[in-house]
């Protein structure tokens, strides 16, 4: 019984069957996808009485945990320039990301309708104006599910909505069937079925009481229905997805306790207060008491002039421990005194708070050099970057892959629902394409224009050798990384524009 999901599958064959019966391991297939139950298979609806048990509650107070972490300023700001980062403003019109083809051995027809349906694919996302949103919250949450809507009637259409679905109400659920390998003996698991559960129940209080009705316990959806993009990271056991927060979790802690310690200690050490010493005689302690009392009231209480109802009210002041003090003091004193008590020192002094905000730039792999908004920013040669800021990079670069899951997988099932392609030969060409992310166009053009130079220094520097040591194929392979394509077509260039040059015609009047 599926509701809400369909299925794009051939049909299994007799060879499918034999071949699909010589894959089975005694290890489990290892998954990143945050499987919430693996139950056994069989029965109505399965087996998932506990899916909303204790690893279900902990999976909604991770994301909790992850979001009020990302209030912290500090931690705000860091993801701010992983955002930023990784989800750069295309121009006027342009999409943040665009699809690469150029590997892809299939006809341009073919490549058209790929291009036409990525189009479609950006527009049911949204993508040029949420995409920052959408990559905050998966890289926040460390997981994003979105429920594809088809019309049933018409599949051939394909993708009507893409619709985002709140990550606490979701969870999945592995149905897996025991078996034993006649070689080996040893018991197999083998993964029978494959769902999702959503209850707005799981949004819910941690402590809510458990239930064993099944049929209450959510709606099941089919896996095709969702398309599920997780941040890849799982905790020691392997059992739980965890997000790209989840080690900053301890520093935005000590970082917030920090702070309030010292704004605690500041405040309370701060002010000078003074110290009272009352001569009390030989009266007994409590009369002692009761004097020392009376005179603190004599002295603290303060009369205030309500302006509003033109009232004079006796506004008592208690004693805190930012007031002064009041000591008794026995006979044979110096008598009544006062003093001074006097404020903290070095209350300038916040290395603590700059170690741990420098720390939470370190786990989240942003450079620190950031934290500093009031440094100088420097736009020089690659030499001059520094190894923090290539090691962000390549950081950025490994969690766009992970992300564009979500733009590879509505892509896939796309052509599929539109009969362009066949599961089977998505399988074969997946590999063959790439998502190109924007890059800042300023920092991109540097980076070209130094490359550039730095081969035409090397250039300069072997022309004397070109003939002689260096063939010039091997000069424009290896120095230049002109590809074969390239050449061929400034050889067809320099060749057209030569004809023009002979013809006495202007290039700049020739439309490119």
């Amino acid at each position: 019984m599926e509701l809400f999901g369909y299925n794009i599958t051939k049909k299994v064959g007799k060879r499918e069957e034999k071949k699909d019966k010589k894959l089975l391991s005694f290890a489990p297939k290892p998954e990143d996808d945050g499987v919430a139950s693996v139950v056994s298979a069989g029965g109505y609806f399965g087996q998932y009485v506990d899916i909303d048990g204790d690893t279900s509650s902990n999976d909604r107070d991770l994301i909790l945990k992850y979001r009020e972490a990302s209030h912290q300023p500090e931690c705000d700001s860091a993801i701010s320039d992983i955002v930023d980062a990784a989800i750069a403003s295309g121009s006027i019109g342009g999409a943040p990301v665009k699809l690469d083809l150029i590997d892809l051995d299939q006809p341009d027809s073919i490549k058209k309708q790929i291009q036409e349906e990525f189009d479609e694919v950006l527009s049911l996302y949204n993508f040029n104006n949420n995409g920052e949103s959408l990559f905050r919250q998966w890289y926040i949450d460390g997981r994003l599910y979105f429920h594809v809507i088809i019309n049933d009637s018409q599949p051939k259409l394909g993708i009507k909505e893409l619709r985002l679905v709140e990550p606490i109400c979701m969870k999945k659920v592995k149905e897996v069937q025991k078996v034993t390998d006649p070689k080996t003996r040893a018991s197999i698991q083998k993964v029978v079925g494959e769902y999702y559960i959503y209850s707005e129940d799981y949004a819910g209080s941690a402590t809510a009481d458990k239930t064993t009705n099944t049929s209450l316990n959510g709606v099941k959806i089919a896996k095709d229905a969702i398309i599920d993009v997780s941040s890849g990271i799982l905790d020691a056991n392997k059992k739980k997805v965890v997000s790209h927060l989840h080690k900053a979790l301890k520093p935005v802690n000590q970082l917030r306790m920090m702070e309030d310690s010292l704004v605690m200690y500041r405040v309370s050490r701060a002010p000078e207060r003074r110290i009272f010493y009352i001569d009390v005689g030989n009266l007994p302690k409590g009369k002692a008491e009761e004097y020392v009392q009376g005179i603190m009231s004599k002295y603290r209480n303060k009369l205030v002039y309500d302006a509003s109802t033109g009232d004079i009210k006796d506004d008592r002041r208690h004693m805190s421990m930012l007031e002064d003090f009041w000591l008794p003091r026995r006979e044979g004193g110096r008598g009544t005194e006062i003093t001074t008590l006097p404020g903290g020192e070095n209350l300038g002094q916040i290395d603590d708070i700059i170690f741990f905000q420098k720390k939470l730039y370190k786990t989240l792999n942003v450079p620190v050099s950031r934290l500093d908004t009031e440094a100088s920013f420097n736009i020089g040669r690659s030499s001059e970057i520094s190894r923090d800021e290539v090691k962000f990079q390549k950081f950025i670069d490994r969690i766009r892959k992970k992300f564009s899951y979500i733009l590879s997988e509505a892509l896939r099932i796309q052509l599929v629902l539109k009969g362009i392609i066949s599961q089977s030969d998505w399988e074969d060409i997946k590999e063959e394409i790439a998502f190109d992310f924007i890059e800042d166009n300023h920092f991109a053009e540097l980076k070209e224009n130094e490359v550039l130079r730095e081969r035409i220094e090397m250039l300069d520097t072997l022309g004397e050798h070109v003939g002689k040591f260096y063939s010039t194929r091997w000069i424009r392979l290896n120095i230049l990384r002109q590809s074969e394509e390239d050449i061929k077509k400034i050889d067809k260039e320099i060749a057209d524009e030569a004809e023009l040059i002979d013809d006495d015609i202007d290039i700049d009047d020739v439309d490119v």
